[in-house]
């Protein structure tokens, strides 16, 4: 690992000075991404801006159908949070499917959906639940924020505060893990509010996270997983590489859009 200077935010505008003050600073949320490349010399930031001990960026508030979950919030809180289970479960559980308990009690919502690896759970999950994604500076929708495989809508310097969204009248989450990781080889989120349906999938597209339209059309009129009887997803712009080939991937989506819904109608 490459020299660097450690800092410890203290607030959001703090982290901002210290940020804005270095050379090449880097953020620090969970560092389950961010260490582990340093440890292998893949990144050498010249300063760390630890976010950990933030305390307004953590915390899950649920007002009725409303939640707001802080950008610091670990996995582990977002799995066992009663209020937030009763309102949302498909991201509870989610939550409670990230890699081990060593990365759910280290890991947070904020740092996953900044990174954006093209295999993460909560991308899927923000973007099928319409979520908002809020900064220090402004107001995100999931639909802009999520650009590309490892790129999203941040500016320089911006930093997650929090993301918000509408509870569902119906959600469910499942994926297909890599037995190693537990990333997403390919994860399906729906999310059901009257006759709008959203279905988004991480884990196989080669671009990152993306909605799926034919099965939104599908389950728009029968929120069922026979209405995906039949139905087959192109290869075309899936993700090949040494866990699976893009031909796979297509089927994995089909078979866990109809899991997510059988777990959003159970």
């Amino acid at each position: 690992m490459y020299q660097t200077n450690y800092h410890r935010a203290s607030s959001v505008d703090d982290a901002v000075k210290l940020l804005k003050s270095t050379d090449d600073g880097k953020l620090l949320a969970g560092g389950m991404t961010l260490i582990a490349a340093m440890k292998t010399r893949l990144a050498a930031p010249s300063d760390l801006i630890d976010l950990r001990h933030v305390d307004q960026l953590k915390g899950i508030t649920v007002s009725g159908r409303e939640v707001s979950i802080g950008a610091g919030t670990t996995h582990a809180e977002v799995a066992t949070h009663a209020e937030l289970a009763k309102a949302c479960h498909a991201i509870s559980h989610l939550a409670a499917h990230i890699g081990d308990p060593h990365v759910r009690h280290m890991g947070t919502i904020g740092g996953s959906i900044a990174n954006n690896d093209p295999a993460a759970d909560y991308p899927a999950a923000l973007l099928a639940l319409g979520a908002t994604i809020v900064t220090d500076q402004r107001e995100i929708t999931a639909d802009d924020f999520f650009t590309g495989m490892f790129e999203t809508a941040l500016e320089e310097g911006e930093i997650i505060t929090a993301v918000k969204f509408t509870a569902p009248d119906q959600c469910g989450y499942s994926k297909f893990p890599n037995p190693a990781s537990r990333y997403a080889l390919t994860g399906v989120f729906v999310a059901r509010r009257g006759g709008d349906v959203r279905v988004a999938v991480t884990g196989a597209g080669d671009d990152g996270v993306f909605r799926a339209a034919e099965i939104e059309e599908a389950l728009g009129g029968n929120f069922d997983g026979a209405a995906l009887d039949g139905l087959s997803v192109s290869p075309d712009d899936l993700m090949s590489d040494i866990h699976a080939s893009a031909e796979y991937r297509a089927n994995l989506v089909v078979v866990m859009a109809k899991r997510a819904v059988a777990a959003a109608n159970s």
